[in-house]
């Protein structure tokens, strides 16, 4: 699945435990009729995606979900909901459509000695 929109917050990186678990969170601001904030957690050695964007780049990030189950000391059962991101894809600088780019029309040398006489298209 992929999420995409204005990056709207970088959280800092966080470790937890002895283990050394490592956190970091990212908002994105969906561009539709009403808009979303979608919090992304990137998790261990995913969270070095996020040091070379910042605050207002458009991005297409991939992500999974994930759910668990815990039960309470009281014996309740209680779902929770994460969405991991693991790629992160700027857009800003992406060529929109199918198309490559087209280079400048002055990168085209201009023919200047062409003879007519001395032109065949056909290869037999």
């Amino acid at each position: 699945m992929e999420v995409q929109g204005k990056i709207k917050l970088i959280g800092e990186t966080q470790t937890f435990g002895s283990n050394g678990f490592r956190k970091r969170e990212l908002v994105v601001t969906t561009e539709e009729q009403y808009p979303q904030h979608i919090m992304i957690e990137f998790v261990q050695d995913k969270t070095d995606l996020l040091n070379n964007y910042q605050i207002g780049q458009t991005v297409k990030v991939s992500i999974n979900l994930r759910g668990r189950e815990w039960v309470n000391p009281q014996g309740e059962t209680k779902y929770f909901n994460s969405i991991q991101g693991w790629r992160i894809e700027n857009l800003d600088n992406a060529p929109t459509g199918n198309m490559p780019p087209m280079p400048a029309e002055d990168a085209f040398e201009p023919i200047s000695d062409f003879n007519e006489e001395d032109h065949d298209d056909l290869p037999f």
